[in-house]
């Protein structure tokens, strides 16, 4: 099972790379918000996946799972939902002042 999420995680960092390279604003807002996922997961990951045992030690019991990956998880996703929202408003009131979305030309390079 972590072999399927650490892939899913390198496509997700992958996709988002690919995305904040763009020369659209949005894309690269949907860069950083997949970004975010991206770590989400690989977070998740690493807190290794144990099914079914429970989060906290209790007595009595020899397995548990960690739950500190699930509380950073749970901060980051807030925090990527503040960013992502910022971000969002930036880019609509820099398309309305500017009148386009195109990093170049925000930029003042108008020969590309």
């Amino acid at each position: 099972m972590e072999i399927i999420t650490s892939i899913l995680a390198g496509i997700l960092f992958a996709t988002a790379i690919y995305n904040m390279l763009q020369k659209q604003l949005l894309r690269i807002v949907i860069g950083t918000a997949l970004l975010s996922h991206g770590a989400h997961i690989l977070i998740f990951t690493m807190g290794r996946l144990k099914t079914g045992q429970p989060p906290i030690l209790i007595d009595g019991i020899e397995s548990y799972t960690d739950p500190l990956p699930q509380a950073l998880i749970l901060t980051s996703i807030v925090i990527s939902f503040g960013v992502t929202s910022l971000l969002l408003v930036l880019a609509y009131r820099s398309t309305q002042e500017n009148g386009t979305d195109n990093m170049e030309q925000l930029r003042g390079n108008e020969n590309e």
